[in-house]
């Protein structure tokens, strides 16, 4: 018997036959369900949950530029599919318990493992799974090294020293030659110049590196 131990909260808004059919089951869900009202609660939907299931007369309220979590679409028997690729996945009624359940928790945990790898930095989006750095429609791949610069002067708001950079991210020691910090974060302002036309993205100070 599951306890709801996944934290996973998951908004429905179905018809009544399955809010029925499912009520019974939820002390066994790997997940904590909750009925939802369209269009009202579009506003609050992002915030806090994890997965959305719909059934095919709900989903034409949604305006699915505006959901960010993922979406089920619950269809019923010979019922067919008319929205294309809209939803992460379609579950086709009726189904097995064991099913739906883990259906719904591996989405949630796939979409949880994207977002944790999504860092905010600046007005640009670094994701760090596919190490793109991101803004608007454009993008840049950084090295891994790079990856680790841009996230080490995100988290401080000082200055990083040569020597911090050194030691700390490219991984040599001290007696190094500084201008090998130079010439690494040359080559990174570089990519974000030549692709976003920013040459702010990374500040140099006497005191050191910084956003």
């Amino acid at each position: 018997m599951h306890k709801n131990s996944y934290k996973i909260k998951v908004a429905f808004s179905c018809d009544k036959s399955f809010s029925n059919s499912i009520e019974e089951l939820k002390p066994f869900l790997g997940f904590d369900l909750h009925e939802i009202q369209l269009p009202e609660a579009l506003n609050s939907l992002n915030t806090g949950n994890h997965v959305l299931i719909v059934d095919s007369l709900h989903a034409g309220e949604l305006p699915f530029d505006k959901v960010k979590i993922p979406k089920i679409l619950i269809l019923k028997q010979n019922e067919r599919n008319t929205f294309n690729h809209k939803f992460e996945n379609i579950l086709k009624l009726p189904i097995h318990f064991e099913q739906f359940n883990q259906t719904i928790i591996d989405l949630s945990q796939k979409y949880k493992f994207h977002q944790n790898s999504l860092l905010k930095v600046k007005d640009y989006t670094l994701d760090k799974n596919t190490r793109f750095l991101k803004k608007k429609e454009n993008f840049v791949k950084v090295t891994e090294k790079e990856m680790h610069f841009i996230e080490e002067l995100n988290r401080y708001s000082k200055p990083l020293t040569k020597d911090y950079i050194l030691k700390n991210i490219w991984g040599y020691s001290s007696d190094t030659d500084t201008h090998t910090v130079e010439t690494h974060i040359y080559r990174l302002r570089q990519k974000i110049k030549n692709k976003f036309n920013d040459e702010d993205f990374i500040k140099h100070t006497p005191e050191g590196y910084s956003f």
